[in-house]
């Protein structure tokens, strides 16, 4: 009996707490429901308000002023160091190398010999005609005091004369050739090359030695012909050495005025005013040459000039009536260098463009900045 009683009692108090908590869970919905209520009129309001905002204040932008500037274009083309006098020396004569009187790096001056050929055989047909000279040159000799004499014949005479001298234009003419077997430089400088071996076999046309003067410095390039108008001698020139990290200042020098068929290009020279020790030959040299400036240029990032079917115009910010509108302006570019074009024709010193926003933007829109 106890046993039931219990039961029924705890059975009232579990009834008890689900009420309470059926209770709770409905008032708290009603209080979620209020809120969220709450919420969506907040957000429609301000809904509202930035609609009305945008409607009154148009499209955000951002704008910059033009003011005059200083606009320099150049032109960027890639070059090599090269001396002042760089020669590659070759021999006149084939032979076997016999000897190398020279190493890379060797200060030489203009005429000193390099290397010699083998002259063994010149050298012997040397000494038999002049064994065969002083055995003419004594019957000449002879010949010449019978005929002061006005004894023997002129026959005699001049035949002897002829055969010494014959002899001698001979002997001349093989010191010519052993001569040319001596390898010499034809500039002072200094050997930065030799291609060739001891006891190698060289011909005409073939590099034995390379020799650079680099008492003067100068920049070899090649520019595309459509430049041909626009570098002439005296240009200033921004030299950057990769290598170095370093940027000099040169000049062209020259100019040519031949164009190249095969890759319609021209060359140019660059004068260096000093030498820097650490040039060496066939460097890398980036120039930039200046072949065009404006002193008060109205300047623009190239980005904000736009087209369509009428034709080039930038966005500028006008102001009007009920506000600032977006204005569709013709202008003409002229020049562009690292992102930026000058503006030759419908811009003034003082209009805004616009900046940023203004893909969006329509001729006459109503807009914010």
């Amino acid at each position: 009996m106890k046993t039931k009683v219990l039961s029924i009692i705890l059975v009232a108090i579990v009834l008890a707490s689900c009420a309470d908590k059926q209770k709770q869970l409905i008032d708290l919905k009603k209080q979620r429901d209020a809120i969220s209520e709450q919420i969506k009129k907040l957000e429609d309001d301000l809904a509202k308000s930035d609609s009305t905002k945008t409607k009154n204040l148009g499209n955000r932008v951002a704008v910059a002023e033009i003011k005059p500037t200083a606009f320099n274009h150049f032109i960027e083309v890639q070059g090599k160091v090269d001396g002042d006098e760089n020669v590659s020396v070759s021999t006149q004569t084939g032979g076997i190398i016999q000897q190398i009187l020279v190493k890379e790096g060797d200060q030489v001056s203009k005429g000193q010999v390099l290397a010699r050929l083998d002259d063994n055989v010149l050298q012997q047909n040397l000494k038999d005609l002049q064994n065969s000279l002083e055995f003419a040159t004594s019957l000449y000799d002879k010949q010449k005091a019978l005929w002061d004499q006005k004894i023997g014949s002129e026959v005699q005479y001049l035949s002897a004369k002829n055969t010494k001298e014959g002899l001698e234009h001979k002997i001349a003419i093989l010191k010519d050739q052993i001569s040319l077997t001596n390898l010499v430089s034809p500039i002072n400088g200094t050997v930065e090359d030799i291609p060739a071996k001891l006891g190698q076999m060289v011909a005409p046309g073939l590099v034995a030695f390379r020799v650079v003067n680099f008492a003067k410095v100068k920049i070899v390039a090649e520019l595309a012909e459509a430049y041909t108008s626009r570098v002439n001698d005296g240009d200033l020139v921004n030299v950057y050495f990769p290598d170095l990290n370093k940027e000099v200042v040169g000049k062209v020098n020259f100019s040519s005025k031949y164009i190249n068929p095969t890759n319609r290009t021209f060359s140019i020279n660059v004068r260096l005013s000093g030498v820097d020790p650490n040039l060496k030959a066939n460097m890398i040299a980036i120039l930039k040459i200046n072949d065009y400036k404006a002193a008060n240029a109205l300047v623009v990032p190239i980005n904000l000039i736009q087209n369509d079917q009428t034709g080039t115009y930038i966005v500028l910010a006008n102001k009007a009536a009920n506000g600032n509108i977006a204005k569709r302006v013709p202008v003409i570019a002229g020049e562009t260098y690292k992102g930026l074009t000058e503006i030759k024709s419908g811009l003034k010193q003082g209009d805004l463009v616009v900046t940023a926003g203004y893909l969006e933007l329509e001729n006459g829109q109503a807009i914010n900045f």
